[in-house]
C-alpha cells in the first residue's frame, strides 16, 4: 500500500467517525495539528503505534483499514458471515452447482471491479 493510500484511508475513517483533525490528534495524544499536517502535507507517515491508535480512535480495525477496498469492507464482511453460516451441504451445492455459472459470476464481478475503478479514477 502506498503512502498516499494510507493517508487517504486515515482521512476516510476519520470523517466516517465524525472526528475533526484536531479532535483525532488530541484523542491519540499528539499535537493538535498532527492529523492536519499528515492529511494536508502528506510528507510523512505515522508510526505503527500511532496508526493503530488512529484506527482505534476512529472505531475501525486493522483488518478493515488494510482491506483491499475499505469502502466495501462492511458489505463484504456481512456477505462472508452469511456464507459462513450456511450449512456445509448448501456451500457445496453452490460451489459445484454449475461451474459455468460460477465462472460467469466471477467474470461479471471482475468487469464490475474494473468499471468501478475506472469511474473512481476519472473523478
Amino acid at each position: 500500500m502506498e503512502k498516499a493510500d494510507i493517508i487517504a484511508r486515515i482521512g476516510y475513517i476519520r470523517v466516517r467517525a465524525k472526528l475533526t483533525q484536531k479532535a483525532l490528534s488530541c484523542t491519540i495524544g499528539m499535537n493538535p495539528n498532527y492529523i492536519n499536517r499528515l492529511e494536508s502535507k502528506k510528507d510523512f507517515l505515522p508510526s505503527l503505534e500511532v496508526l493503530l491508535k488512529i484506527i482505534e480512535a476512529c472505531h475501525s480495525t486493522p483488518e478493515e483499514f488494510f482491506y483491499h477496498d475499505i469502502t466495501e469492507y462492511q458489505k463484504d464482511r456481512e456477505l462472508s458471515e452469511k456464507i459462513e453460516n450456511l450449512p456445509a451441504h448448501v456451500k457445496e451445492f453452490v460451489m459445484n452447482y454449475d461451474p459455468e455459472l460460477m465462472d460467469m459470476f466471477t467474470r461479471l464481478n471482475e468487469k464490475f471491479v474494473r468499471l468501478k475503478k475506472n469511474n473512481t479514477e476519472s473523478k
